[in-house]
């Protein structure tokens, strides 16, 4: 059996911007972000919604899924979100 205990995941934020992030308990750290004490960058964007997310094995692999999302441009972003989902208005969403 596999086990996933680390994640990369990708919030949308109020304003339609995306971050992407790492942690090894999802629904803690999606609560810290609604609450203004996640990452400096979605204080005041909130509240977040989960746009998707993958476990990994191993830290690492989760923490390269994350750099190589933040390496994207959102047009980029938005291309990921669609095929990873299967939702093409997920990564169009007007909030």
């Amino acid at each position: 059996m596999e086990n996933h205990n680390h994640y990369f995941y990708v919030l949308t934020c109020n304003d339609g911007s995306l971050y992407g992030g790492y942690t090894n308990n999802l629904e803690r750290r999606i609560k810290l972000h609604n609450e203004g004490k996640g990452a400096k960058y979605t204080r005041g964007r909130g509240p977040v919604v989960l746009t998707y997310s993958r476990g990994f094995e191993t830290k690492g692999d989760a923490l390269s899924a994350e750099y190589n999302f933040k390496q994207l441009t959102r047009k980029k972003k938005d291309e990921f979100l669609i095929r990873e989902t299967g939702d093409s208005h997920v990564a169009a969403k007007e909030l």
